[in-house]
């Protein structure tokens, strides 16, 4: 892994960090289903872009 795929994954988890963090607080007030929707598709990209990038 180079330095660029590293430098990739650490933003990618400060992303996750924050998207599940907006996550638990959607789920507590669920105002606009909509954006539970989006927001775990967001988690699951950047989890399947994360897994892709510790293969190589």
């Amino acid at each position: 892994m180079d330095k660029k795929a590293k430098k990739r994954i650490d933003v990618l988890n400060q992303r996750l960090k924050k998207l599940r963090q907006q996550l638990a607080g959607h789920k507590q007030q669920n105002d606009d289903p909509d954006e539970l929707a989006r927001l775990e598709s967001e988690v699951a990209a950047a989890e399947a872009e994360i897994a892709k990038l510790k293969e190589s």
